[in-house]
C-alpha cells in the first residue's frame, strides 16, 4: 500500500507513506520510486530507523533502534554503520568513535558500564588493536593492544603519582606429550598475556606511539 506523491511516470516521488508486504512501514521522501532523502522506517520486529536514505539504502546521518534495546546514532554509507557514530549497547556499554563496514574501526572510546572503565584508542575490524589507554577508577594502563589483548611495552599510571613500567608477554603454550590412544583434543585456548614489571618511576611522558 502507498499513499503519497508520484512523478510523471507514476513512480513514488516526493513525500509518501508505504506499508511493505512483510509488514514493515516507511514514511518519508522518495525519488523516482526509491527511498531517498529523510524518512522513518519501522520494522515489524520492533526495530526502527530514522534518518537519511539514498536509493533505498541508509546513507548519511541516521539513528537505528535495535529490537534488543541497543541504539546507533551516526553516519551510514550504503546501509552500513560507516564514519563516526555512537552505539549504546543493550547492557549499557557505549562506544563512540569511528566505524567501517558496520564494525568499530579507527579511533574510538568504549565505556564499560559495570566497572566504569574505558578503552580509548585504536580498533581494527571491531577488535581492540593498536596504541591505546585503558582507564580504570584510580589508575590507567597505557600501551599497545593486539587482537583485543595488551601486548608489548606499556605502563600503569597510578593516581598517587607513580608509574609501573613493563611489558605484556605472550606465554608459550606447553604441549603435553600425547598418548596414542587419546582422541583429538580441542585446540587450547590462547593464554592471557602476562605482565612483567621492569621499573617503577615518577610520572613520565612515555607513550605507545614512541615505539612506532
Amino acid at each position: 500500500e502507498y499513499e503519497g506523491d508520484r512523478d510523471a511516470e507514476g513512480q513514488r516521488h516526493g513525500f509518501g507513506k508505504a506499508r511493505l508486504p512483510n509488514g514493515d512501514t516507511y514514511e518519508g521522501e522518495y525519488e523516482h520510486g526509491l527511498r531517498s532523502g529523510h524518512g522513518t522506517y519501522r520494522f515489524k520486529n520492533g526495530a526502527l530507523y530514522t534518518g537519511n536514505y539514498l536509493q533505498n539504502k541508509k546513507h548519511g546521518k541516521g539513528v537505528f533502534f535495535y529490537p534488543d534495546g541497543s541504539k546507533y546514532t551516526g553516519d551510514w554509507v550504503h546501509d552500513q554503520r560507516h564514519g563516526y557514530g555512537e552505539y549504546l549497547y543493550a547492557n549499557g556499554d557505549t562506544y563512540t568513535g569511528e566505524w567501517a563496514d558496520n564494525k568499530r574501526h579507527g579511533q574510538g572510546t568504549y565505556v564499560y558500564k559495570d566497572t566504569g572503565s574505558k578503552y580509548v584508542g585504536c580498533w581494527v575490524n571491531g577488535i581492540q588493536d593498536g596504541p591505546a589507554e585503558l582507564v580504570h577508577l584510580n589508575y590507567r594502563f597505557k600501551g599497545r593492544f593486539l587482537n583485543g589483548k595488551p601486548l608489548g611495552r606499556g605502563k600503569f599510571i597510578f593516581d598517587i603519582g607513580c608509574e609501573q613500567h613493563g611489558e605484556y608477554i605472550q606465554p608459550v603454550q606447553v604441549k603435553e606429550i600425547e598418548k596414542e590412544e587419546e582422541e583429538e583434543d580441542e585446540p587450547p585456548l590462547p593464554l592471557e598475556p602476562i605482565w612483567k614489571v621492569s621499573e617503577i618511576t615518577k610520572l613520565t611522558p612515555w607513550s605507545p606511539h614512541d615505539d612506532e
